[in-house]
């Protein structure tokens, strides 16, 4: 089964990363910033080894989103980021494929312990089943 894991972020964590505290988050060191690195770096390549690793990427910070809707006259609205009345984003994603749902789950918590200064914000790992609906790629 494959399965999307999500970590969530807001403009404020991306600043902290950026060494920009704010009360939201303290600014991140070069060194806290070299473990998280090298964390993540191994997470990957341990996915990779065992297969289980499809696609996984972190995103651009939402300064750089951009929101296209519709209007009330059906005509584009588009809007650049970030957006104030929207507290987290999607930050970054793996797209994986395991066992099972307590595999992925193990996989999620490992990604909860990734380094991080004191007092930084600690976001929830989301999980989502992605459905084989076809048998072909979308």
């Amino acid at each position: 089964m494959k399965y999307l894991v999500m970590v969530q972020g807001s403009q404020a964590d991306y600043d902290a990363l950026g060494g920009k505290a704010s009360a939201h988050s303290p600014a991140w060191s070069e060194k806290e910033l070299r473990a998280l690195s090298a964390f993540m770096e191994e997470l990957n390549n341990d996915l990779a080894e065992s297969g289980e690793m499809v696609d996984g990427n972190g995103l651009a910070e939402p300064a750089a989103t951009r929101l296209v809707g519709l209007g009330a006259d059906g005509r584009p609205v588009i809007t650049d980021g970030p957006y104030g009345e929207t507290k987290e984003l999607l930050a970054g994603y793996w797209v994986l494929d395991c066992e099972s749902l307590e595999r992925v789950t193990e996989i999620a918590e490992r990604v909860l312990r990734s380094p991080a200064p004191d007092g930084a914000p600690v976001h929830p790992v989301v999980i989502r089943p992605i459905p084989d609906v076809g048998g072909g790629d979308v």
